[in-house]
């Protein structure tokens, strides 16, 4: 099984400040998880952080103790909501390994709170260092501890903290060039992530070529069209015979990544992410790429990343085309934009980019496929009267520009912070690069933050059904 935990970098921070209070003592802290299960990963996200007060815990330099009752309410509180409980303390002096003193406190703990949640989850300990680097263990079926094999911290920039214990194949060949650029860290570490694709046509067919090529170990794709005789001129590697036989665009895909030779490994959902496979597929991704134009679809995405605590990038492109006059049709501009979204902070919604009201309108279930497609056509190119517009270049460019944007974030090489980018917005023709900075927390979401798998899924009760 291979289980990761994610946090935020709010929670991140919150916990640094009190692990590390400048006395150089250790300190330590519970956090409440929500979980994820696909296949053979499960994802835990912080949900809720307690921090153990300093003057009720025995703190040394290279230990710590607390009496029993001080975490006893919080036992009660996972037990009852179904959550994975997971001590946290500190290093202060900056050792990488769990010491003699954490084995068996973490012998002693960690049974007890599987015994008292009474559910079948993993509880853990982890490790922050004064580089608020994080490391940890987990307990789960059995009596034996395995190492946590990624925690992440999802901020403006996106940390990954793997477990360099685990013995790895040798990176593909193929990676070492792009080792000169990103590092031979940043490439290993690619090899060990999920993303996911929400749509697969348009920006989406050019990502995932990109994420095979940067080496990353799995991708989740979701769609649930087929392709068509008007797509061949947006959608990489596909053919007329694939739209004769209206072959699924996921299954095209999946096909010419195989054909590669490469190791990134596909998992297809042919379906809306209105379903409990999509969903789940998603949620224990380590990264999201959202590719659709409805707001239904985007609503749907950023809930997912929410919930679970994955880093999002939305990729949207416009071409702005004369409705009227002797120009009609002429393409005035071209523009897009990549959104990142930190989970915690704000949204979509927030940002004014999708909205509940358009939502509604949707219906979340396409009652009206056809019209529901030329909705979106009409949002796609607004005013132009071609019914097949050559876009493949810019849907090209405005993926680049996201994945750049993501490897931005892990590997930062640009010359202004992270922090100050939040959203990228290009014109084509005005030649612009605009990058913009976050916005006021979205106070809808933020408090489902790490809530994890909760029925309905994600939720919503049009997904009550489906989620049982």
């Amino acid at each position: 099984m291979n289980v990761t935990l994610s946090i935020s970098v709010d929670q991140h921070d919150k916990l640094f400040d009190h692990l590390f209070p400048g006395d150089n003592l250790e300190a330590a802290a519970l956090l409440l998880c929500g979980g994820a299960k696909h296949a053979d990963r499960y994802r835990l996200s912080v949900r809720e952080i307690i921090l153990l007060d300093h003057d009720k815990c025995k703190r040394l330099d290279d230990r710590i103790s607390w009496p029993t009752d001080l975490i006893v309410p919080h036992l009660d509180t996972a037990e009852a909501l179904g959550l994975s409980v997971i001590k946290v303390h500190c290093h202060p002096g900056g050792h990488s390994a769990f010491s003699s003193d954490d084995d068996e406190g973490d012998g002693e703990l960690l049974p007890i709170v599987r015994s008292w949640v009474a559910a079948n989850l993993p509880h853990g300990s982890i490790v922050m260092l004064p580089s608020g680097r994080l490391f940890g263990r987990y307990l789960w079926q059995g009596h034996a501890m395995h190492n946590l094999d990624m925690i992440s911290v999802a901020g403006p920039d996106i940390r990954f903290f793997p477990n360099v214990q685990r013995n790895t194949a040798a990176e593909p060949s193929f990676g070492a060039s792009q080792d000169q650029a990103f590092g031979e860290g940043t490439t290993s570490t690619l090899a060990k992530l999920r993303a996911g694709i929400v749509g697969i046509s348009g920006t989406g067919s050019p990502l995932l070529e990109q994420l095979v090529r940067l080496g990353f170990g799995e991708v989740v794709i979701v769609d649930p069209d087929h392709v068509e005789d008007r797509n061949l001129n947006r959608i990489l590697n596909s053919s007329v015979a694939d739209a004769q036989a209206a072959r699924l665009k996921v299954d095209v895909a999946e096909t010419a990544v195989l054909a590669t030779g490469l190791p990134t490994r596909i998992i297809k959902m042919a379906t809306t992410l209105m379903s409990a496979p999509a969903i789940h597929a998603l949620s224990v991704c380590d990264v999201i790429f959202g590719c659709v134009d409805t707001h239904t679809g985007r609503f749907l995405t950023n809930l997912v990343s929410t919930y679970h605590t994955i880093p999002y990038f939305d990729i949207g492109v416009m071409l702005d085309a004369a409705v009227e006059g002797d120009d009609k049709g002429k393409i005035l501009d071209i523009f897009g934009t990549v959104h990142y979204l930190v989970p915690g902070r704000s949204s979509l919604i927030s940002r004014d980019v999708i909205s509940l009201s358009t939502v509604a309108a949707e219906g979340l279930a396409t009652s009206d496929p056809a019209a529901a497609a030329q909705q979106v056509r009409d949002k796609y190119i607004r005013g132009a009267v071609a019914s097949r517009p050559a876009v493949i270049t810019i849907n090209m460019f405005a993926a680049a520009l996201a994945a750049n944007d993501f490897l931005a974030r892990v590997h930062n090489y640009r010359q202004m912070p992270n922090a100050d980018v939040a959203s990228i917005e290009f014109s084509l023709g005005q030649l612009r690069l605009v990058a913009d900075e976050e916005q006021e927390d979205c106070t809808l979401l933020r408090p489902w933050l790490g809530h994890g798998d909760i029925a309905p899924l994600l939720g919503l009760p049009e997904l009550w059904e489906i989620s049982q």
